[in-house]
């Protein structure tokens, strides 16, 4: 199997098209090789706890209404031409992320961080949901059939928050500054949303390999 590492955040628009890309390439070869895992990064490390209203936050970031659209129209191509729904009018919360972080880390330890990832995706892209919300977080863990009454102690506590920003920090200091960012074998950094023709002529060049050392 090959490492497969994607640093992401689960509120970056280009992580969720990138994924989506990924998702079709790897729906070509049932038997691919593989082995993924997701890391955290912080698109904004500085927000409050509690989130920010999005309209102020995308006014603040893009200077105004206007330029907040103009710079969202790539991302609303791309997510059309990826078969995805971003309902921007349902997203009312700009999140701080790090319990998101660490509801993938867990969910990471019990084999079902693909779905997390998934259903963060959906959650807060298709249904406007708070992610940064505890009660949301744990709504999720249960829809992901994870203990909902253990993650919401855990979420109270500061159970792995200094790893998750250690990691972050880590992933900054290899020189990404931008997210996703697919790390193929520990070795091949791959940024941003790949179009899935990339990821298939990548997954064909390593079954080749594969098959050439066998």
């Amino acid at each position: 199997m090959v490492k497969l590492d994607i640093i992401s955040d689960p509120i970056c628009p280009w992580c969720y098209i990138g994924k989506a890309n990924l998702d079709a390439a790897l729906a070509q070869f049932p038997d691919h090789p593989f082995t993924i895992e997701w890391h955290p990064f912080q698109l904004n490390p500085e927000m409050p706890a509690g989130g920010m209203d999005r309209k102020t936050y995308l006014e603040t970031k893009f200077g105004g209404k206007a330029a907040a659209a103009k710079a969202y129209a790539p991302v609303v191509a791309h997510a059309e031409k990826a078969g995805l729904t971003i309902n921007f009018e349902a997203m009312q919360v700009t999140p701080n992320t790090i319990d998101a972080h660490r509801l993938i880390h867990w969910a990471g330890i019990e084999a079902r961080q693909l779905l997390v990832v998934d259903l963060l995706f959906k959650a807060y892209f298709v249904e406007g949901r708070d992610i940064g919300s505890h009660e949301v977080l744990a709504d999720i863990a249960d829809m992901a059939e994870m203990d909902a009454a253990l993650i919401t102690r855990l979420l109270a506590s500061d159970a792995d928050i200094a790893d998750i920003r250690a990691r972050d920090a880590h992933s900054r200091d290899m020189g990404i500054s931008a997210v996703p960012t697919f790390v193929v074998a520990n070795q091949h950094a791959v940024p941003g949303a790949q179009p899935t023709d990339l990821w298939v002529k990548v997954i064909s060049d390593i079954i080749a390999q594969i098959g050439d050392k066998s």
